[in-house]
């Protein structure tokens, strides 16, 4: 890639972009493209596309504990250890926790990852328009604060996002989740096709459908383009795919940023506090700790991008004061660092499916099944508001599921040979309300090694969620027994803020600048050319998976930005 990774003279540039992940490089892209000189600035190491995948391309005994995390690695990264993110194959993708340094008067868990791409190279891909549904609920319920922006303001921006992007799913015509501009859709397992019928038979309004994902089942001339080739069926997408088969920074948006000449990234900079002229009544600047030698140096721009994740970027502006923002960078509503969300999940049911024997499936799809939201919606109501879907799917058993066992003996290995029955299984994700109580704040007499304050987390599942997840378990329960699933088992796992790794909220946009932090084009209210446009901005969490929306808000702000320079407005 023709990219200036390397410090320049020139400190001076059109725009500045914070993080590089999903928003920062949709930013990028745009900006660019745009004809603006963009400096990107990310605190993690340079990840290079293809060559830096090292575990993508190892077979599973070129690793030495097969994946697993040593007891050591547990000791030394007991809240990275807490759940499946972080393991052998993606360690070196993740913040230490020595680095990562946080305080939790109520436990949540922060995945902070520390590369070029930050968690566009990780992420689940699973891609979801939210409805009006979504963007209607809080002004219909009289909850927190009403969205400035409804389902057509942001339509055609999906279309925009997804066309480059690429989904692959299938249309359903459904008021709850609208349909998206999708790729072919994978195909469904023998048992899901089977207990899709039956679902969908046994409770009219509910519906079964293939997972919307941002992996190519086809590759498309603007896929193409930037050199991506359609899904392999390894299913190690988590690792980085050296095919640029699914949506990263590196695959998707970094190559067209580039190919403009216009982009400078520079990893390893942290970036500490962005600059505001109080004269002048606008943001010129940041300032910028070197991750490995941590000197300080600041770089200007007409307009800045906040996309360093929800927290992360909430944090920056927190610590960014002055005499006109001492409690934070456009925080005259108080509201920032506040109404803090995630979605809740690790609930469900799972079982076994008798027959099917003959069939089997080919390759490792990188996908499941997606059965949308059907409660409080229509004539349904609950004892709760908002909802839930599904993810889960059907696989069959391999030989690993005899490894307990004592037995010994040709016919023993001979069976192991054989895969064992089908199972199918949902796992709930339900929507988080957005409450003032729920929030994080910056502890400033505790900082890390590049002097940013710590982050102290409050926030925790309340009754709403409480009541929604009785019906996740017991629904889940009663759909695969109705299905003729076998042995269900219903389980509760239990869930944190921060564990499903969507943050959201604590920047959220808003009609009024009281209540609010930024507006309809997701600008600061209070300082015009500063725009956030990650999981900070969200209103409301919905319950499907956010990153789409991030997306597409993110190319939306980018037009609206440019226009306004041209206009002079900025």
């Amino acid at each position: 890639m023709n990219l200036n990774i390397d410090a320049i003279k020139d400190q001076t540039y059109d725009a500045i972009v914070i993080g590089s992940g999903i928003t920062g490089g949709w930013a990028a892209k745009e900006l660019t493209e745009k004809g603006l000189r963009v400096l990107m600035l990310e605190k993690g190491h340079q990840l290079e596309h293809v060559t830096g995948y090292e575990s993508a391309t190892k077979d599973p005994w070129e690793t030495k504990y097969n994946g697993r995390l040593t007891e050591e690695q547990k000791k030394t990264h007991p809240k990275l250890a807490r759940d499946y993110p972080y393991n052998e194959m993606t360690e070196t993708y993740w913040m230490k926790d020595t680095d990562s340094l946080y305080k939790e008067e109520k436990r949540f868990d922060w995945y902070r990852p520390n590369i070029v791409g930050g968690k566009s190279i990780m992420w689940g891909r699973q891609s979801y328009r939210m409805s009006d549904i979504d963007f209607e609920a809080n002004a219909k319920e009289g909850i927190a604060v009403d969205w400035p922006v409804r389902y057509k303001d942001v339509a055609p921006w999906y279309s925009y996002v997804e066309k480059f992007a690429g989904i692959s799913g299938e249309k359903l015509n459904l008021p709850q989740l609208p349909d998206s501009e999708f790729l072919p859709p994978m195909e469904m397992y023998c048992v899901e096709k089977e207990v899709r019928k039956r679902i969908e038979k046994n409770f009219p309004g509910r519906n079964m459908t293939i997972g919307r994902v941002a992996n190519l089942s086809k590759a498309g001339e603007a896929q193409l383009g930037v050199g991506r080739a359609p899904c392999q069926y390894r299913n190690k997408c988590s690792l980085g795919c050296p095919y640029g088969a699914y949506f990263s920074t590196q695959s998707c948006t970094l190559p067209p940023a580039a190919k403009t000449g216009r982009l400078t990234l520079r990893p390893d900079s942290v970036v500490t506090e962005i600059k505001y002229d109080e004269n002048k009544q606008k943001a010129t600047g940041v300032h910028v700790v070197d991750a490995v030698t941590l000197q300080g140096k600041e770089y200007f721009a007409n307009i800045i991008f906040v996309c360093g994740s929800a927290l992360g970027s909430t944090a920056l502006m927190l610590n960014s004061t002055s005499s006109r923002f001492p409690n934070g960078l456009g925080n005259d509503s108080g509201e920032l660092g506040h109404n803090l969300m995630d979605h809740h999940f690790r609930i469900g049911a799972a079982g076994e499916w008798e027959g099917d024997l003959d069939k089997y499936y080919i390759g490792r799809r990188a996908n499941g099944i997606y059965v949308p939201r059907y409660r409080n919606i229509g004539n349904d109501k609950r004892d709760y508001v908002r909802g839930f879907g599904y993810q889960g799917g059907g696989s069959r058993q391999g030989w690993q599921r005899n490894v307990a066992e004592m037995s010994f003996g040709a016919d023993y290995k001979e069976e192991l040979t054989k895969p064992g029955p089908w199972t199918m299984g949902l796992g709930g994700f339900g929507e988080t309300l957005p409450y003032h109580e729920n929030y994080m704040y910056l502890d400033k007499n505790e900082k890390d090694k590049w002097g940013m304050p710590l982050v102290v987390f409050n926030a925790e599942l309340k009754e709403n969620e409480k009541k929604m997840r009785v019906d996740m378990l017991n629904d889940a329960k009663e759909m695969l027994e109705s299905a003729g699933v076998k042995n269900v088992r219903a389980y509760d796992r239990g869930s944190y803020l921060g564990m499903a790794i969507h943050e959201m909220g604590t920047a959220r946009m808003g009609h009024d600048p009281k209540t609010s932090v930024v507006n309809s084009n997701n600008q600061l209210h209070a300082v015009k050319n500063v725009f956030v446009t990650d999981g900070a901005f969200m209103t409301s969490a919905s319950c499907v998976n956010p990153s789409l929306t991030y997306m597409a808000m993110t190319a939306r702000a980018a037009d609206f930005a440019v226009k306004e320079m041209k206009r002079k407005n900025l």
